[in-house]
């Protein structure tokens, strides 16, 4: 019995495996995942998710090993979907099978440009605390996105310019949480994204991580109902979470990592109002 209302959509492991490199997680990783490993963790992080959600489930494709991460597959607010357009060819055949998932799933598809690209809920987050729609963009998505969500979602954007290819989509170094918290790693943003951060939420609420947490992707979690489920976190993070009321829950997913993702990455939260 889940304890809120969230219902969040994930996409079984069958087929994943670092195929190609499109990023520096998957440098040295071509053909070198674990596959039962794999889909221990998945398993693993689905089970945890569980107690707190329903989770709905998008059937893999052979050809296609990232559709295991399903915050790619667009973005969701009510019953509204604007699906993905990727950056990478690797990846742009992902798009159709999305598009007929929301649309056999009761959602309304919204139009987006061909020519901009946006890779959904990777790039764009609520916040918990206000009515607000981070942005990002640098590496993915295209610099106008933030001002064409604001324009078809009616929903105030704050566009933020990710520097480090490491932390090439937004959810890889921001996490938006529950009563306005925000768990963001403040090297991944230029100087003007930083102050905006800083000039949007209050010091009190802002949970700055160091590198050493960002590369365990800490701020790559679900956040439910209090727990936020995450690939790792230091015990001095962990502290500092448990310190605001949340409960962290450390799930190790090594096997997504070599290709660049992590618990936010494997979900999509199918519930935004």
């Amino acid at each position: 019995m889940t304890s809120s209302a969230q219902t969040i959509l994930m996409c079984p492991p069958d087929y994943f495996a670092v195929a190609y490199v499109i990023n520096p997680w998957m440098e040295g990783h071509f053909a070198d995942t674990d596959k039962d490993l794999a889909c221990q963790q998945w398993k693993a992080l689905h089970d945890a998710i569980q107690p707190h959600a329903k989770v709905l489930l998008q059937p893999p494709r052979h050809s296609l090993p990232d559709l295991v991460f399903t915050a790619n597959a667009g973005l969701v607010l009510q019953r509204k979907a604007i699906v993905s357009r990727f950056r990478s060819p690797e990846r742009q055949g992902e798009e159709p099978h999305d598009h007929a998932w929301f649309a056999e799933n009761g959602f309304e598809v919204l139009d987006w440009p061909q020519n901009i690209p946006f890779e959904g809920a990777g790039d764009a987050l609520f916040d918990r605390g206000q009515d607000l729609l981070w942005v990002g963009h640098g590496f993915r998505s295209h610099p106008d996105v933030a001002m064409l969500l604001k324009r078809l979602l009616g929903r105030r954007t704050a566009a933020l310019t990710l520097i480090d290819p490491r932390f090439y989509h937004l959810d890889t170094c921001l996490c938006p949480l529950a009563g306005g918290y925000l768990l963001y790693f403040p090297a991944a943003f230029d100087a003007p994204s930083r102050a905006l951060i800083e000039s949007l939420v209050p010091e009190a609420l802002r949970i700055a991580v160091d590198e050493d947490d960002a590369l365990k992707f800490c701020c790559n979690a679900v956040d439910l109902d209090g727990a936020i489920l995450m690939n790792g976190a230091s015990p001095k993070l962990q502290a500092r979470l448990r310190e605001a009321g949340f409960t962290p829950e450390i799930i190790p997913l090594s096997e997504f990592m070599k290709a660049g993702g992590a618990a936010k990455c494997l979900t999509l939260k199918l519930v935004e109002k």
